[in-house]
């Protein structure tokens, strides 16, 4: 009786086996039609994200650099491609990855046809849908506006001419950058000053570097946009020539600026900047202070002002030559190629003579009257003194009247 229950036993579980092999092979084609499709669609979809991400998605999703690309009037998708690749400069990435993806993107989407000429701000955290969006709208022509510094101008009269000519709304800001400075490390020559020990005591740490010249610029240009631009003029302007007259002559580039900016306020007519280099020279290899009085325009903020009083010419400021030695503590204005071609060169003749003094010859010429010797300048200053008051106009397009020195310059 219990072998037959134990054989009935095992012949039940050989049916219920049977009946689960059966099932298996009916499920097992489906299950594995089912997976196929699984991982095919995994595949697939991992090939469409590494396409993207290789493709489509933005080069740098970090980077935000706004990068103004201008695309000409009658480009085709190829072209535009060409120029959307190469955006950022030869060696660099450009704003997108494939030209052959973005041509295939506007090909596929139909937007071929609606890309629009124009000067568009783009970035490297825009996918090429945003890129494409962005062109195929278009922009309406930016109003360009041109802006002249002129020689001798300071960073407060550049900034008031700023917003007298519309291009800022205020000046707040570019003068707190022109101040700090530190927006602009990436400079050498800015980063040289910031790090120089004495940046503090300046009135601008950009002073003396943006360059003098006419600018264009775009009329919704930002602050440091425009700033930017002077102080790429003045690195193209300061050529390695002049860096390494700099080196034999043992001065520092912002040392030359600094000279320079003084010369340009001293001289008026183009034969003079060398001359009054030369007097410079001559006085610091003498160990004389410069005792030059328009650094003294620059620290009470004067302009026309020929005669400075007794107590103003014992200011404390660390830009006042005459109660200080050397230099002063950083430019007074943006010098011009001019003013800084004679703080490298002066005249030879001049240095070797050994002149230590200029004047103005009157209080209304630009003319200068230069000597060796200390009585001889009373003499010329005597001349000046007695001359008729009144503003000169410089020869030079500086704001405030240059060489209108009546006491040792130099």
């Amino acid at each position: 009786m219990r072998e037959e229950a134990e054989e009935e036993a095992r012949q039940e579980s050989r049916r219920k086996r049977g009946k689960r092999r059966k099932s298996w092979k009916a499920v097992r084609p489906l299950l594995i039609a089912l997976l196929s499709v699984g991982l095919c669609l995994l595949v697939f979809w991992t090939g469409i994200r590494i396409l993207l991400r290789e493709y489509i998605y933005p080069v740098d999703a970090g980077d935000a650099t706004p990068v103004t690309v201008y695309i000409e009037k009658g480009s085709g998708a190829s072209t535009i491609a060409k120029t959307l690749y190469e955006a950022c400069g030869e060696g660099e990435e450009g704003l997108i990855r494939s030209k052959a993806a973005f041509k295939i993107y506007v090909d596929f989407t139909g937007k071929s046809s609606t890309l629009q000429a124009g000067t568009y701000v783009l970035s490297k955290n825009m996918d090429i849908p945003q890129i494409v969006d962005v062109i195929c709208l278009g922009n309406p022509p930016r109003q360009i506006v041109k802006f002249r510094v002129t020689e001798g101008m300071d960073i407060e009269t550049i900034a008031e001419k700023l917003v007298k000519e519309g291009l800022l709304a205020d000046s707040t800001k570019f003068l707190a950058l022109c101040k700090s400075g530190e927006e602009f490390r990436e400079y050498n020559f800015v980063a040289a000053v910031l790090d120089g020990g004495d940046a503090a005591q300046r009135d601008y740490a950009l002073e003396g570097y943006l360059f003098p010249a006419t600018y264009e610029f775009y009329a919704d240009s930002s602050e440091k946009t425009i700033i930017t631009k002077m102080l790429l003029r003045f690195n193209d302007v300061f050529t390695d020539e002049y860096l390494a007259r700099a080196q034999e002559l043992g001065l520092s580039m912002d040392q030359v600026v600094t000279l320079a900016s003084i010369i340009e306020k001293e001289a008026a007519q183009a034969e003079d900047f060398a001359k009054v280099s030369a007097v410079f020279y001559n006085r610091l290899e003498q160990g004389k202070r410069l005792e030059s009085d328009a650094p003294l325009r620059y620290i009470f903020k004067t302009k026309g002002v020929l005669d400075f009083t007794s107590e103003q010419m014992q200011s404390d400021s660390p830009y006042n030559t005459y109660t200080h030695d050397g230099l002063p503590v950083g430019p007074i204005d943006n010098p011009g190629d001019q003013a800084i071609n004679a703080a490298l060169w002066p005249n030879e003749e001049y240095q070797k003579d050994g002149y230590l003094y200029f004047v103005l010859k009157t209080r209304t010429s630009t003319e200068l009257i230069f000597s060796k010797d200390y009585d001889d300048f009373l003499k010329n200053k005597e001349v000046y003194q007695a001359s008729p008051t009144a503003t000169p106009a410089p020869a030079n397009p500086s704001p405030t009247p240059a060489g209108a020195t009546p006491t040792p310059a130099a």
